[in-house]
């Protein structure tokens, strides 16, 4: 599968209303951990809504995170991490889900669905996946 095939999985389990946005990036991702489907989706439930409804970190870059995390065992994490959240940052005008719910002209500065688009499609490039 490629990253748009992911991402476009990703969008899709979000806008089923089954997947909160950390989910739907993790889930859409298992493929790079040992972990299965349901465990992501359990694991990632509480990180919705900008961390446990919050509205602070976008759950979708959250769960980028974890899949990173998983993915490199923990070795350079932080700096993955750190390289997805600045390029998420740039396409989607903030990381914080209060920031990106925010409605000027009569649309949200990104959409939901964006943000885990944009979290599955930079977690691919950063680590090189096609």
């Amino acid at each position: 599968m490629t990253i748009e095939e992911r991402a476009a999985k990703a969008v899709e389990m979000k806008t089923s209303g089954m997947y909160n946005c950390a989910q739907s990036v993790t889930v859409a991702l298992a493929d790079e951990t040992g972990l299965s489907e349901e465990q992501l989706k359990q694991i990632s439930a509480g990180f919705c809504a900008g961390m446990g409804n919050l509205e602070a970190t976008c759950g979708a870059l959250i769960g980028a995170g974890m899949i990173a995390g998983l993915k490199t065992e923990g070795k350079g994490t932080l700096g993955i991490t750190r390289r997805i959240q600045e390029e998420f940052a740039g396409r989607c005008g903030a990381i914080k889900c209060k920031d990106l719910k925010t409605v000027t002209d009569g649309k949200p500065l990104c959409p939901c669905e964006e943000c885990v688009r944009n979290a599955v499609m930079i977690y691919g490039e950063v680590l090189g996946l096609k």
